[in-house]
C-alpha cells in the first residue's frame, strides 16, 4: 500500500533549481511503486466549496509572475483522470462531505512543480482536490481519512504546501545553512506533535505552537500536511531543510 505525503513545494524557481529538495524527492519516487494516480491538495487551490478536478488533459498553470522565462516554458503535461475524480466525490458525500467536479481546472504549481521532480515523464494521472481553506485543520483531517483507502488501489495521496511560510520574512541572500530560529522552532514543534500522534495540539496549533502566525500569516500552506496526516499512517521524516532562511523544505511520510 502506499503512504501519503506531505511535500514543502518552495517557490516555484525549484522546478529548475531543484537544491536538496530535488534529489530527495527523485529518491522517494524512486522507492514508491509506481502510483496508479495522484491525487494531491495544493495550496494554490483555495476555494469557498470543495471541488475536485476532471480535467482529462489539464494545462500546465504558471500561476505566478516575475520568474525567468525558462520556468514559463517548462509544461507538466499529465492526464487528468475523470473517472477516478467521480470516485473522489462518491468518497467525499459518503463521509458527509459534498463536493463537486470541476472540468476545466488546470495544474497549479503546487501540483506540477513537485511532480515535475518527483514523475518527470508526466506520465501519472493526477487529480486535485481543492482547499476550503477558511474551515481549517479539522475539514482536512476528514478529507484524508475520506480518501485512505485510495491508498490500497495503488493511488498516491499528496499534500502540497510548506512547513513555513512567510514570505514577508525571507533573505533572498541567504544560503541553506542559515535558519531562522523563528522558523525551526514552529518547524520543531509540529514534528514534535506528528510524532506523537498529538491531534489535538495539532489542529490547535495557531494557539500552542510558538511563532505560529509568524510562521503562516495565513495557513493555506500548512494545510495540506492535515490532508495528508488524515490519509496515512505512521509519520516519518523523508526530508528537512530551509531555504532562504525561512522557508520550509521538509518533506513527510505517512506510513
Amino acid at each position: 500500500m502506499l503512504p501519503s505525503l506531505f511535500i514543502s513545494h518552495g517557490s516555484p524557481m525549484l522546478a529548475l533549481e531543484p537544491g536538496a529538495s530535488g534529489p530527495a524527492l527523485a529518491r522517494l519516487a524512486a522507492q514508491l511503486p509506481k502510483p496508479k494516480a495522484i491525487v494531491m491538495v495544493s495550496a494554490h487551490w483555495e476555494s469557498q466549496d470543495l471541488r475536485v478536478s476532471a480535467n482529462p488533459h489539464p494545462e500546465t498553470w504558471h500561476d505566478f509572475g516575475g520568474f525567468p522565462a525558462a520556468l514559463f516554458a517548462v509544461q507538466y503535461p499529465a492526464p487528468g483522470d475523470p473517472a477516478l475524480a467521480a470516485q473522489v466525490v462518491e468518497l467525499l458525500k459518503a463521509d458527509g462531505l459534498p463536493a463537486q467536479l470541476d472540468s476545466k481546472r488546470p495544474l497549479d504549481h503546487g501540483v506540477w512543480v513537485p511532480l515535475s521532480l518527483m514523475y518527470p515523464a508526466a506520465d501519472i494521472p493526477v487529480v486535485q482536490v481543492s482547499l476550503p481553506s477558511r474551515l481549517g485543520p479539522d475539514l482536512q483531517t476528514r478529507i484524508g481519512h475520506a480518501l485512505a483507502s485510495l491508498r490500497e488501489q495503488g493511488v498516491l495521496l499528496i499534500g502540497s504546501g510548506s512547513i513555513t511560510h512567510n514570505l514577508g520574512e525571507l533573505d533572498w541572500h541567504a544560503g541553506p545553512e542559515s535558519i531562522e530560529p523563528w522558523a525551526k522552532d514552529f518547524r520543531d514543534w509540529m514534528i514534535d506533535k506528528l510524532a506523537a500522534n498529538d491531534e489535538a495540539a495539532l489542529h490547535d496549533y495557531r494557539r500552542q505552537a510558538p511563532n505560529a502566525v509568524r510562521s503562516h500569516p495565513s495557513d493555506e500552506h500548512l494545510l495540506p500536511l492535515y490532508f495528508a496526516r488524515g490519509a496515512g499512517g505512521d509519520f516519518s521524516i523523508v526530508h528537512q531543510g530551509f531555504t532562504l532562511g525561512a522557508l520550509g523544505m521538509d518533506i513527510y511520510r505517512f506510513a
